[in-house]
This record gives C-alpha cells, structure tokens and sequence, in this order.
C-alpha cells in the first residue's frame, strides 16, 4: 500500500484532528469550565404599547390604554445565571461602583423592574436593596454583588419605554478570575445547550472524517495483490495432505496476481517423491534456485544441504477406524502391537469381533513417516495385500495394503470393517464410515495443540523447501511469503492446521525437533 493513498490521507487527517480536539478538550476541562463565569439571557423583549414601532402586534384592554407613558412601552426578561463551575461571592465582583453589574437598554428608559428567583433560593431577595446598590436610572440598570452558587441564577422583569424592540441589551461587570457573557436562549424556558458550539463542532468533524475513512476502506479493492506479484509459472509438489491447502493458495494467489500472468502448478505425490522432484529440478537447472516448491511432512532426509527450508504450519494427524470397530482410544502400545502384527482381531482390544486391515500409505507418504516416527518409533512392516482385503502373503499375521493418497486411506477404511489407517486430521474429520482415534486419552486438536493442553504425538511441521535460495524478486519467494506470512495463513488455518508465523505457531514451529 502506497503511502500516498486515500485511505492513509483520511486516517492521518482524522488522528490529527483526534489529537488536537483531545488536546483543546483538555485545555478547555482545566481552565474554561473552572473559571468563575456569569452568563445572561434575553428570555423575553416584547412591547407593550402600540405606537407602531414594533413589527409585533397586540391588544391592550385596561391600564395600558388610559396610563401615560404606555403608548412606547416594553418588557424584557432577563435571566442572570452562574453558568461556570464554581460559587461566585461578592467580592469576586470587580466593578467600580458598590453594584456588581451593569445592564444598558441603548434608546429605551427603565420604568421599573421586579426580580424573581427560584423558591430554593430565596436568600437571593436579600441582595437587591437600593444600599446594595439595586436601582435604575435612564437606560442603565445597577444589579447589587449578588452571591451565586453554581448552577443558581435570578431573574429580572423590566418596564421599560421608548426606543425599539430587540434593541441591543448589553450585560457588563467584572469578576476575579471570570468573565460576564451573553448566553443565546429563544424561549423563557429553552434550556442551555449540553454541548458548546465547539464540542459540536468537532464532534461533526470526527464523525465525518471516520465515516469518509470508512467509506474509503470499503470502495477499495478487497483483496489487493500480494507485495511483490512475479509473474512466470512456478510448480507445488511433495505432501498429499497438503493438497487441499496448496490448491486454494495457488487459485487464490493467481486471482490477485492476475495483472502478472502467474500460473501456480500443484502435482502432489507424497513428500518423498517431491524431494526428489524438486532435487532433479535443482540438478538440471543452470540458473540456480528452478521454480518447484516441495512441501514435506516433517523434515527432508540427511544428505541433501542445497535444500533451504521454510516452516510453513503444525500439522496435526489422526488413527481413522471403520465405524463398526467400536473403540474411541487407543494407547501408543496397542497401536504398536497392532502394526507388528501381534493384534489380528479387534476383539483382542475389546472392539467388534472383526479382524484387522491395516491400511497404510506408499514410502513416498509424508504423512506414514511422521507416524513411524511419532507414534510407532519404527518403521511398518511389508505389505501383504493388494487390495486391502485379501491376504497375499499367507504368511503374514495380518493384512496390510498401501495406497498412494490420502482420500484413498479414507475412503478404504470407511470401505472395509475392521480397517485402520491414517490421515491428515481436517480430511479425516470430514470423512464418513470412519471415526477418529484418540491416543492415549488425547484427542487429535489444533485448539488444544495451540493452547498448550495437549500432548496428542501425532503431529509436525509442514516445511517447504526450495532448492537454494530463490532470488528475492522471484515468483518462488513471493509465493512462499505469501503462504506463510501472507493471506495464504488465513487458508493455512482454515484447513486445520497452525500457521508458524501465528504468535503461538512461532514458538511450536520453533522448539518442535525433527
């Protein structure tokens, strides 16, 4: 992803602008709001006379006709109120003067003026004498220091004549450490707002800045093309067991390198004979690292240093038995005794009365390796039959056949009562006519292999070997980043298996020994 993408802009914007808000949000909770702050309100300007001066119209019926004065008359509500966040005593008023504010009308004279308060606090009456300094004169209004508490307020209906309606009204004094400002209200009862012009502000903005980054992230592409496409024709051979995996890879890394011209091969016939495939392609080759991939159930044999190695996921395995065996658990010395040859009937280990097929994979089989050396300590002994039903060998203790793929160890077994194979643990789970195994108590796992609480043996490392070290813009390393490090990890898992570069497959992948 290039730096310079719409995405990267409108997610940078949108931190940016985060940090600051946060920052003047900061600011503003430690100085703004505890500040000690009076703030008025202009709840009600309308006239009261009818000298036509007025846009507002209205009807007058008693005193208002016959008394003088009444012709250019208006009334005004004015609201005084402790809107900061602390009390406000009378000597935190500063004005000149023994009143603490100052209300000017502009053009218009005050008649007269009554003051109202909340019923809780009635002990504001007490500050509004003409020794406090509450009186008028011309246009201009004198309010007494009147202690406030926070969040109290009073309220000042005035009589006033001549001059215009919705003339300005302009509330001043001083207070230490505070100021006197003008609140917006439309109504008498309209309730201050529960966010500044501000904080709205800059609510809105986030808002839009994550919905555009939103709305960038899901226009754009879904699955963009793999960091370094190469384009050419690059070949996956070695494990069966893989397969299922190595083909979603491969049709999905083609799809997002499509603009490339890439053509990814899977020939699987067991890991053995991928080695070796890979080995003759490195020998006839004369420009170094060939573009043929193996992938291995376990590690390659001794003797061959120009392969290079890369763990790819921890595979896990499983004994499969036919449904009619009837056992659920094995331990590892029965399972032994059975591939000696020693167990020919089920009924011996307390299962069905039916004799043991022993269905085992090719030498080419990574999968038979990993259980020769996991689970049995040893290698099998030879094949006696063909078709995995009829003894070939007379001699032999009991039958064994050997077949070259996964599917058809699964499909023999859940074919023949009295059948046992192996398999790679995902197919076998999908598999039916067959059960899997539990060995000694311990039940084939990812979750538990990954968590710690299983020490289930039948397990290895999916290793892929290139010979030599591919070049670095090659089709060869692009595609193994992409399958172990890459979107092809999210295959990898879904397949059943651990990918080595996961938090928890890194330190499996690490300590497992060959």
């Amino acid at each position: 992803m290039e730096w310079l993408s719409a995405e990267n802009l409108v997610a940078v914007a949108t931190a940016i602008l985060g940090i600051v808000a946060s920052a003047v949000m900061v600011w503003y909770e430690r100085r703004v709001p505890r500040r000690k702050r009076i703030g008025y309100r202009v709840q009600l300007d309308t006239p009261i006379g009818d000298d036509g001066q007025s846009r507002r119209t209205n009807r007058r019926v008693g005193w208002f006709t016959t008394e003088t004065g009444m012709t250019h008359a208006s009334m005004v509500l004015l609201r005084i109120e402790n809107d900061g966040s602390q009390s406000i005593t009378r000597d935190d008023y500063e004005s000149p003067g023994i009143h603490g504010l100052t209300v000017e009308f502009g053009r218009r004279t005050v008649l007269g003026v009554a003051v109202t308060q909340p019923s809780e606090t009635s002990h504001i009456l007490d500050n509004f004498t003409e020794r406090l300094g509450f009186g008028y004169q011309g246009s201009t209004l004198s309010i007494p220091r009147v202690p406030l508490n926070r969040g109290a307020y009073y309220k000042l209906l005035v009589l006033l004549s001549g001059g215009r309606v919705g003339d300005d009204i302009q509330v001043s004094g001083d207070l230490k450490d505070g100021d006197v400002h003008r609140n917006r209200s439309a109504t008498p009862d309209e309730k201050a707002p529960l966010f500044s012009r501000a904080a709205r502000l800059i609510t809105i903005t986030l808002t839009l800045c994550v919905v555009a980054l939103a709305v960038v992230v899901v226009a754009q592409d879904d699955d963009p093309a793999p960091m370094g496409c190469e384009g050419g024709t690059l070949t996956l051979t070695g494990s069966t067991a893989f397969k299922p995996v190595l083909d979603e890879v491969a049709d999905k890394y083609e799809r997002e390198c499509a603009d490339d011209e890439v053509d990814v091969r899977v020939r699987t016939h067991g890991s053995t004979a991928g080695i070796r495939t890979l080995v003759t392609a490195g020998t006839e080759s004369d420009r170094g690292s060939p573009p043929v991939v193996a992938l291995s159930d376990g590690p390659k044999p001794s003797g061959l240093p120009k392969l290079r190695e890369n763990r790819v996921a921890v595979s896990v395995f499983a004994l499969v038995v036919n449904e009619k065996v009837g056992l659920r658990n094995l331990s590892t010395a029965d399972v032994r005794r059975l591939y000696r040859g020693e167990i020919t009937n089920w009924s011996e280990l307390g299962g069905a009365d039916l004799p043991v097929h022993l269905v085992s994979r090719d030498a080419n089989s990574g999968t038979r390796q990993v259980f020769q050396r996991r689970v049995l300590g040893r290698g099998e002994t030879a094949h006696s039959s063909v078709d995995c039903v009829h003894k070939d060998d007379p001699t032999a203790p009991v039958i064994r056949c050997e077949l070259n793929s996964t599917d058809l160890v699964l499909d023999t077994v859940a074919g023949i009562p009295g059948a046992i194979g192996y398999s790679e643990h995902n197919r076998a789970a999908r598999a039916k006519g067959v059960r899997l195994l539990d060995l000694d108590g311990e039940t084939a796992s990812v979750d538990a292999i990954e968590d710690g609480t299983s020490a289930y043996p039948y397990r290895e490392i999916e290793y892929a070997y290139t010979y030599g070290q591919p070049p670095a813009d090659s089709l060869v390393s692009s595609f193994l980043t992409y399958l172990s490090r890459g979107n092809g990890q999210d295959v990898v898992r879904t397949h059943g298996h651990l990918p080595c570069w996961s938090p928890k497959g890194l330190e499996l992948c690490a300590r497992t020994a060959p």
